[in-house]
């Protein structure tokens, strides 16, 4: 575990006013710092000297900014080792990282790339609470590449997120978050260069202290690193001005290397034995499914990994980091997942990240590799189990049930995940440990759920051997497009079942971008290699698109104004509390749930009565005050009635004591959500009345005095 204030000195640094590399390896005999121009060439070598440590070192007045420069490591060609020393290595802590070869043989290079001061102004960190956080997953390029809002040399660049238009837009949804697929600089694999194609998600990370220039417009390109540079901390800027903050997907488990016999760059010829995992007959221990996994049981990983982390906090100001096959990073010498990892509690403890939101994808393809719910405390973790129970609640539960008349479970598993998953994650965690999603950039899109029963993967030339086919989904009856005006009404409404699970349950919630405006990608759950419309956001929206972009602002409006909806803690118990939502579960009938009716498929239809305390300086609502331990509270209330059935229902809304109505907030079974508001329907409770499905509704409790009954 590193000591939060320990400052590494590798990379080029300055020491006594003299520009210095130091390079890590522990296996090495021999390293050479290469001085390379813009063609390639080598035009200087210097003798790096060997350190206490496993460092080498060389002092070297040219290494100024821009300078291009590699190393070149000799040693063993044996065993785990695989030194050549005429090949030019990447520096590891590398500011930017740049091709001298070609795209189909590249040389890749780094280039030195001094702090320079930037004006941020008077802009700081949103520092938002957890709990306050909706979480946009979004591509670089692809969420601007289309858009037609803003001049064309900006399209798809870090500039062109930062647009006040791009802002506008992401305000107007409610996003509060950013996620960005990587930007830290990535190389497409040698067999997608075979076929002329390209890493378009940027998995494939190539410098771990460096921004992916391509994302940077061409006039920043032709300026050099430190316009690439400045271009980033530009669009943070202006997503922090607007209380957006910025989280980064970063890939600490594997690099751009690839398997035994690809392409060598950078950590296989520095030190192969100890930067990557192998087992006792050396041969590579791959948990990640791209050929090699990083080792973090070696304190020099771990070291790189936090120093990388402290960069992109300090330099670029970053607010949360996602972290790619997280249980790849948990492993210790033996391959093991541990929940209390050196690394894992090293990135939590570390002062300098203390601020910094934390976003586990806990698991890899290791043996042992689903971890979700194990990761230590301070950690969010993409929730999986919410992901598999929404789809088939919503989606393949239904499928099942007209074709066979029967939904295969009941409403158990599903509520418990609307309620903060509970069964998977600690007291001491709390539900904001959870982050909810039905769908991410590796998948179906939500349009795509509701229209393919299986991947269309042909175009990435795989055979249609990539991409999971575990994907809960249906067509409705047609795959694909459907001119049938019936299947599009319910592929529609099941969108906006599924987008109200997502941004109403217990949790941290987060959308795909593209999925409020209902974007297709024909079918392809696995487009890592399409750069191409068939990825981008297209701005060019329908009216039935924008009908369901405004049913995503209004679920998040709600989620927004009812703090009942974001609690931080779990409230196991029957009495009211601020930080955890009570929840009250009923039948069709609004008689409690019996401990029998969770798991049958008649249990499907079900009724939640939500309520907790907020602080009356907080709410967004009025209403009789109490006190709480000499702090006035107000009483927040909703009803959900959520029906998992293609069949009509009988409903009666819950009895309780002082409630007198229910008031219609959202149904998705309304085109546009304004027609709720507009509808005037009121629940009376004890009163039958009808109910059709599959669907949610959403209402406001009307009581009488909320002194009369706390």
């Amino acid at each position: 575990m590193l000591d939060s204030q320990t400052r590494s000195d590798l990379g080029v640094t300055h020491h006594q006013g003299i520009a210095r590399l130091r390079v890590f390896s522990a296996h090495a005999s021999a390293m050479t710092l290469c001085l390379i121009d813009a063609d390639g060439t080598v035009t200087r070598t210097v003798d790096m000297a060997s350190m206490p440590g496993g460092i080498w070192q060389a002092e070297c007045a040219e290494l100024v900014n821009g300078q291009r420069y590699a190393v070149r490591a000799d040693g063993p060609t044996t065993g785990t080792s695989a030194f050549d020393k005429h090949r030019l290595l990447v520096e590891p802590y590398a500011r930017q990282v740049s091709n001298v070869g070609t795209v189909a043989v590249p040389i890749w290079t780094a280039q030195v790339v001094e702090s320079e001061p930037f004006d941020w102004g008077t802009v700081r960190a949103p520092l938002l609470p957890l709990r306050d956080v909706v979480v946009y997953e979004a591509h670089v390029k692809g969420f601007t590449q289309l858009a037609p809002h803003m001049p064309e040399h900006l399209r798809g660049s870090y500039a062109g997120l930062a647009h006040e238009d791009t802002i506008a837009y992401l305000q107007s949804v409610g996003i509060t978050a950013v996620e960005l697929l990587p930007v830290h600089a990535f190389a497409s694999e040698s067999f997608l260069r075979r076929q002329g194609m390209a890493n378009y998600w940027g998995y494939n990370t190539l410098g771990f202290f460096a921004p992916h220039a391509d994302y940077a417009s061409p006039g920043a390109r032709a300026a050099g690193p430190h316009a690439i540079a400045r271009e980033f901390k530009g669009m943070v800027k202006h997503l922090h001005a607007a209380g957006i903050e910025v989280y980064l997907d970063v890939v600490y488990n594997h690099t751009s290397e690839g398997g035994r016999g690809d392409e060598t760059s950078m950590f296989r010829g520095l030190d192969n034995a100890t930067y990557y995992r192998h087992d006792m007959h050396g041969n590579p221990v791959d948990q990640t499914g791209c050929g090699n996994s990083l080792d973090t049981s070696e304190a020099i990983v771990r070291e790189l990994i936090i120093d990388s982390l402290r960069y992109w906090v300090e330099e670029f100001r970053i607010d949360g980091f996602r972290f790619d096959l997280a249980a790849t990073l948990g492993r210790n010498a033996h391959h093991a997942f541990e929940r209390h990892h050196p690394l894992l509690e090293a990135i939590v403890s570390d002062e300098r990240l203390s601020d910094t939101k934390l976003i586990a994808e806990p698991w890899d393809v290791g043996m042992g590799g689903w971890q979700t719910g194990n990761f230590p405390e301070d950690w969010s973790e993409w929730n999986d189990s919410f992901r598999d129970h929404a789809r088939s609640f919503w989606v393949r539960d239904i499928a099942e049930a007209r074709s066979s008349g029967v939904h295969p479970e009941g409403a158990g598993a599903f509520s418990t995940s609307l309620a903060g998953s509970s069964n998977m994650f600690s007291d001491e965690r709390g539900p904001l440990a959870s982050v909810n999603f039905v769908t991410a950039h590796d998948g179906f899109t939500l349009r795509d759920l509701v229209s393919y029963n299986v991947k269309h993967n042909l175009q990435n030339a795989e055979l249609g051997r990539d991409g999971t086919g575990d994907n809960r989904s249906w067509n409705f009856g047609v795959e694909g497009p459907s001119d049938s005006s019936s299947i599009e009404t319910l592929r529609r409404r099941s969108m906006r079942n599924l987008l109200s699970t997502v941004l109403l349950s217990a949790g941290v919630p987060m959308l795909t971008a593209g999925d409020e405006v209902a974007r297709s990608q024909k079918g392809n759950n696995n487009p890592y290699n399409q750069d191409s419309p068939l990825t981008w956001f297209s701005w060019d929206l329908s009216e039935i698109q924008l009908a369901q972009l405004a049913h995503t602002r209004r679920l998040i409006e709600l989620r927004g104004k009812h703090q009942v909806l974001r609690p931080s803690s779990f409230n196991h118990g029957h009495a009211l509390s601020e930080h955890g939502t009570r929840r009250r579960w009923f039948d069709a009938l609004g008689n409690p749930m019996g401990d029998g009716s969770w798991q049958g498929p008649g249990g499907r239809t079900l009724q939640v009565l939500l309520d907790a305390y907020i602080p009356e300086a907080d709410a967004d609502f009025t209403g009789d005050a109490v006190l709480v331990d000499g702090e006035r509270m107000l009483v927040d209330r909703l009803l959900f009635v959520i029906h998992g059935s293609e069949d009509d229902a009988a409903l009666r809304a819950p009895a309780v004591d002082q409630v007198t109505g229910y008031r219609l907030l959202w149904d998705s079974t309304h085109e546009h959500p304004d027609e709720a508001l507009s509808s005037s329907r009121v629940l009376v409770p004890g009163q039958l009345t009808g109910l059709a499905g599959p669907s949610v509704q959403v209402y406001a409790v009307d009581v009488e005095h909320a002194h009369h009954h706390i």
